[in-house]
């Protein structure tokens, strides 16, 4: 019998998860079927359940993360401090889903290799990935975050997980308090198309932006960015990152174990994902 796994999302077309995980199959030797399911958050409770002893785990997707956190068995700590599964994991008792999240660990992992500085970040969001972003900021040392998002409410109970380390704040995404110049990165967990209309002051341009938008790339707000001179970083790597992880979890339920050979997985994933990098 071999082992199947899946992306569950919708819409679902877009995802490159598939592509990356059969690169990092194909490197490890491991027979396992990966696919992609459009999947609605009203039906994933359903489809898992319904799912038989083959299907080893899903990657989760919008807007399923805070669905997938309710419906898991149980939690690792940072699927438990943030709200948010991105990853299922079959129980090895067969009974149910374990969920974690691996968008925090692949944030902070793809930010640090690219050398930008998270001492004072924006995240651009509050949905489920802005949560992530703001924990993977505070994981690398973050001093202050501002969370700028349309629904005040969500940007103020997301600037609520500061912790004694991080000064937090939220703000509309017009708010003039953004303007001063001295944030050192951007994380924008838009979706896509909302880059089109983001009053965007020339101040904030020159500040480094990662954008985890990566189809289409570049994205609306990372054409904006490298129009006016400043350097936009795709989501691939967050992608590529966490998905690491993912495969680490399926392969052993843990996410700190690492794989046999990182270094060749990750080689194949970025392959696997070149075209998407360069607009392709």
């Amino acid at each position: 019998m071999v082992d199947q796994l899946a992306v569950l999302g919708w819409p679902i077309g877009h995802s490159l998860s598939p592509a990356i995980h059969r690169a990092a199959y194909s490197t490890l030797g491991l027979p396992w079927r990966y696919s992609a399911v459009r999947c609605g958050a009203d039906s994933l409770a359903a489809f898992v359940a319904s799912r038989g002893p083959e299907w080893r785990g899903f990657s989760v997707t919008m807007p399923l993360k805070e669905e997938a956190h309710r419906i898991a068995r149980d939690l690792d700590p940072v699927a438990r401090a943030s709200g948010v599964v991105n990853t299922l994991r079959r129980r090895d008792d067969g009974r149910g889903w374990d969920g974690f999240n691996t968008d925090v660990a692949g944030l902070a992992t793809a930010i640090g290799a690219a050398g930008l500085d998270p001492a004072d970040t924006i995240v651009l969001g509050t949905g489920a990935t802005a949560v992530s972003a703001v924990l993977a900021a505070q994981r690398l040392g973050a001093g202050r975050i501002r969370v700028a998002g349309r629904n005040s409410a969500a940007a103020a109970a997301l600037a609520a997980r500061g912790d004694e380390a991080t000064a937090m704040s939220a703000h509309g995404l017009a708010d003039e308090a953004l303007r001063d110049g001295s944030s050192t990165l951007i994380i924008s967990t838009l979706p896509g198309p909302a880059g089109r209309a983001l009053d965007v002051p020339a101040a904030l341009t020159a500040v480094p932006l990662f954008d985890v938008a990566y189809d289409p790339w570049p994205s609306p707000l990372a054409e904006r960015w490298r129009a006016a001179g400043g350097v936009a970083h795709p989501g691939t790597a967050m992608l590529i990152e966490q998905a690491i992880v993912q495969v680490r979890i399926f392969s052993s339920g843990d996410p700190d174990t690492p794989l046999a050979d990182e270094g060749a997985v990750r080689a194949a994933m970025r392959g696997a994902t070149a075209s998407a990098d360069m607009g392709g």
